[in-house]
């Protein structure tokens, strides 16, 4: 028994450190800076006010499936902005697509989900991400839709934050994710890695002095530390306990070795890309509650994707379903939108997920 525990905390220990070691300084920085960024410097009232049900489809569509990456929620926090522009009126497709996409394109889920897992089941991910709230709302649109036409989402006055040119803005964004791209990137040798972050870093201070107030640097400052204390302590936490189940699994796993074990018990579940695999994956990722970020660490370390035994499609279908969805979260859910509505959501959610996945696992 001790030896087993011994075994367990040690793998652990080695989780963490390999996650802490690879992905902290390169990706999650960056990306912590980012989204500090995108929450203090990007008026959220400026997307929350196009879903109206008379708003233009394309319009309301296209901000809808795209918020994640302004936003940067989780499956929780998503709840009250949904719960608030669902009864000042919002069209129930756009509303479904904004409740699905929030924690579906959250930045730093994307970002790590491509630095850890694989540029090409990131972008998956994040294209998935998009198309799927749009399905989801149309869906739910095509059912469900009000025949009242309220505009009272579309009155939202929204103030600018500030008097700066867009191109400044845009140039501040580009220069952050710049930094992130050289960081992270395995292609660029240290030294000249080096030399382009420390120019960037220069380039995005002559913009913070010159057309940021001190306020908002500030505020930037505040809502980064916030974020960081917010997520990254569950995720270092839910890492090392991802690598202690691996760790006890070891004692039943064939091969013993704590970083493949559930991976390997779970295989000839999660193993292919087969409708049953997929669907299981779905329903998982639905049920569960996961903190943002930790099912980049659940899909590549606990059910082994990043050791081969877990399919692309099953990783795709839980990285889908798994942020914008838990038990909680569904509960919520229908006590705002009705038993039925709740019902047809969820059951798009799963079935999608797992249509998607069996679609890119068989490409």
């Amino acid at each position: 028994m001790s030896g087993l525990l011994v075994t367990a905390l040690t793998a652990g220990f080695n989780t963490l450190m390999e996650y802490l070691s690879l992905h902290v300084l390169t990706c999650l920085v960056p990306a912590f800076f980012i989204a500090g960024a995108i929450s203090a410097l990007l008026a959220k009232e400026t997307i929350l006010k196009y879903f109206g049900a008379n708003t233009r489809k394309w319009i309301s569509y296209s901000v809808a499936s795209v918020s994640g990456t302004i936003l940067a929620v989780c499956s929780c926090t998503i709840l009250p902005m949904f719960a608030g522009i669902h009864r000042r009126g919002a069209g129930i497709g756009p509303a479904s697509a904004f409740l699905f996409s929030g924690p579906a394109i959250n930045l730093l889920a994307i970002v790590l989900t491509a630095r850890v897992l694989g540029l090409e089941l990131g972008v998956a991910r994040a294209l998935a991400a998009i198309l799927m709230s749009i399905v989801i709302g149309l869906i739910m649109a095509s059912i469900f839709e009000r025949g009242d036409r309220c505009d009272s989402v579309n009155e939202i006055k929204t103030i600018a934050k500030d008097g700066r040119p867009w191109y400044i803005t845009l140039l501040f964004f580009i220069l952050l994710v710049a930094i992130l791209l050289i960081g992270a990137s395995g292609l660029i040798p240290t030294i000249t890695k080096l030399i382009a972050i420390y120019l960037l870093t220069i380039a995005v201070s002559i913009l913070l002095i010159f057309y940021y107030s001190r306020d908002e640097v500030k505020e930037w400052g505040h809502e980064t530390w916030w974020l960081t204390r917010q997520i990254f302590p569950v995720l270092l936490l839910g890492t090392f306990i991802i690598g202690v189940i691996g760790g006890i699994a070891s004692g039943f796993a064939p091969s013993h070795d704590p970083a493949t074990a559930v991976g390997e018990l779970t295989m000839p579940y999660l193993g292919d890309s087969s409708p049953a695999a997929c669907l299981l994956a779905s329903v998982i990722g639905a049920i569960l509650y996961m903190p943002t970020l930790l099912e980049v660490p659940i899909v590549g370390h606990f059910f082994g994707y990043t050791s081969g035994l877990m399919g692309a499609g099953p990783a795709l279908s839980l990285l889908l379903a798994g942020p914008s969805m838990s038990l909680p979260n569904m509960i919520v859910i229908t006590r705002v939108m009705g038993g039925k509505r709740a019902g047809v959501y969820i059951l798009l959610v799963i079935l999608i997920s797992t249509l998607t996945g069996v679609l890119y696992g068989n490409l």
